[in-house]
């Protein structure tokens, strides 16, 4: 299950795809339209942290049009590659984190009653690293060669559900609104790992354990297959 229901979503891709077809016939990289994709994320997060929450919002969203771009550019042009799969997850990770570090900015700056920073700060580091562990979750378990793409708030639902009422209302009547969305995202992103760790749990039920790879004398150790995932 998502936020954001299929009939919202659909549409929306399907409107990109004309402007996805003249990237392609244009030769745009994806990996440029995914670099993109975080310059306009930095621009969102330094609005916020200047006290332009309808700005920030506005950014956010048109972000989230470079998100869907990049995939779409990737597919339709015949450009998928491990690489760039994982610069545009690393990028996104980036991204998450300068949003969030630019609301918690504004947070400290004055952007809500003085009594509420610290929990304000609090929901902000909160929801970073709820993201960052959303995105954990799916990346080692997909590194296990399992399926883990449920959650109620993936990627697309952080950037609505703070996008569209920030644009629209901004932060609130001293900072209210945007403390509440930072701290349902945090809350929201909790329940998420939760349920990607129950389905992940399912899976492996009954499943033969992963062997360990054989030692082999006087060989370089092998990297932890930790090590090498991408989040």
């Amino acid at each position: 299950m998502k936020l954001i229901p299929p009939w919202i979503q659909h549409p929306f891709e399907r409107a990109l795809m004309p402007v996805a077809n003249g990237l392609i016939g244009h030769g745009v990289h994806p990996n440029t339209l995914t670099t993109l994709g975080l310059l306009v994320v930095a621009a969102s997060a330094s609005a916020f942290g200047l006290g332009f929450v309808r700005v920030g919002g506005g950014l956010l969203l048109l972000s989230g049009v470079f998100d869907v771009l990049d995939g779409k550019v990737a597919r339709g042009g015949g450009r998928k590659s491990p690489f760039g799969a994982f610069y545009d997850s690393t990028l996104d990770r980036i991204g998450e984190a300068l949003l969030f570090g630019g609301i918690a900015v504004f947070f400290v700056r004055g952007g809500v009653r003085a009594d509420w920073t610290t929990w304000a700060v609090a929901a902000a580091l909160g929801a970073v690293a709820g993201g960052l562990i959303v995105s954990y979750t799916r990346a080692r378990a997909e590194g296990l060669y399992l399926e883990c793409k449920v959650g109620l708030v993936q990627r697309a639902e952080r950037l609505v559900g703070l996008g569209v009422p920030t644009l629209f209302f901004g932060a609130g009547r001293d900072g209210w609104l945007l403390i509440s969305i930072v701290a349902v995202l945090a809350g929201l992103s909790v329940l998420t790992v939760l349920q990607r760790i129950y389905h992940v749990y399912r899976q492996t039920q009954g499943r033969r354990p992963i062997p360990e790879p054989a030692a082999v004398p006087d060989a370089p150790a092998l990297v932890d297959i930790e090590e090498g995932n991408h989040a």
